[in-house]
């Protein structure tokens, strides 16, 4: 899964020429969607890397761009065309989230609050075998299969420090207490996220019960930081749809608020002596069988 193989990535720094060419023109995206009979939000994921950009798209920016070297529109088609690949995870099947998985493979920092389950990352196969038979009633166990290797294939990032990339996730206590699968499977993620939470690119934090209310109260959220961007990306994840922000105002808000969710939650040094003792405390008594 090589990184510059991913068409986000492409995507992400055609849109980025196409934005300086539009500043440079002194247009806002209004305008631009204005002139060329489109939506405002089709120019900000084309400039965001959200949304495939055709040849045809490429033509017409550029004639409002009033870009007139050849070399230059070649340079653009070409990085369209290459931004029109498939990334690796089209190979696995249907993944309803793909948008997502190319963003977070792109990104050099993905910060994120997990009220309810260990996140997808940090997940072992059988925990995440297990939650995801569990959380989805309508899946084929195709559909599992298929959720769970893409799953899998995602964590190599997290095992290739090299490729700069960093991990803060903070989790509620109750991630931590709700058995999925079983205790045994339960015990062996919590020992498992306790050895990533060594590594010096993840920060695992867990806030507990005692810590009261705070800005995360109401649910997930990711925030997602690209080195060819001086702003990020919020995700929201929903269970038939997801939510994506971009404005400036947004992912400031989100980041102030993961901001105060890290100060209120114990020290990473201090999660782990937590998260011991939670393993320690869990049931002895066998779970209910997961379905395969």
């Amino acid at each position: 899964m090589a990184v510059n193989g991913n068409p986000t990535i492409r995507r992400r720094r055609l849109g980025a020429e196409l934005r300086r060419l539009r500043l440079a023109r002194g247009l806002t995206s209004t305008q631009v969607a204005q002139h060329l009979l489109i939506s405002q939000p089709k120019v900000s994921h084309l400039e965001n890397g959200r949304r495939a950009i055709s040849p045809r798209d490429i033509r017409d920016l550029c004639g409002l761009y009033q870009v007139t070297d050849q070399q230059i529109i070649d340079s653009l088609m070409e990085m369209a065309r290459e931004s029109n690949r498939q990334g690796w995870w089209v190979a696995c099947g249907e993944v309803p989230y793909g948008v997502y998985i190319g963003m977070e493979t792109a990104a050099a920092t993905v910060r994120s609050y997990e009220p309810l389950v260990i996140p997808g990352l940090l997940q072992t196969p059988a925990y995440a075998s297990a939650v995801t038979a569990e959380t989805i009633p309508l899946a084929t166990e195709e559909q599992i299969a298929v959720r769970l290797e893409v799953r899998l294939c995602r964590q190599s990032r997290v095992h290739h420090p090299a490729r700069s990339f960093r991990l803060e996730v903070v989790l509620d206590e109750s991630a931590l207490r709700r058995v999925v699968g079983s205790p045994e499977i339960m015990s062996e993620q919590l020992e498992y996220l306790n050895r990533l939470g060594e590594q010096p690119h993840i920060a695992v934090q867990v806030l507990p019960h005692g810590a009261g209310a705070h800005p995360g109260i109401l649910g997930q959220f990711s925030i997602l930081d690209f080195p060819d961007s001086d702003t990020g990306t919020v995700y929201l994840e929903r269970f038939t749809s997801d939510l994506y922000l971009e404005k400036r105002s947004d992912v400031r808000y989100y980041g102030a608020m993961f901001d105060r969710i890290q100060t209120r939650a114990l020290t990473p040094e201090h999660t782990r002596r937590f998260i011991t003792r939670v393993i320690q405390e869990l049931p002895a008594a066998t779970a209910l069988p997961v379905r395969r």
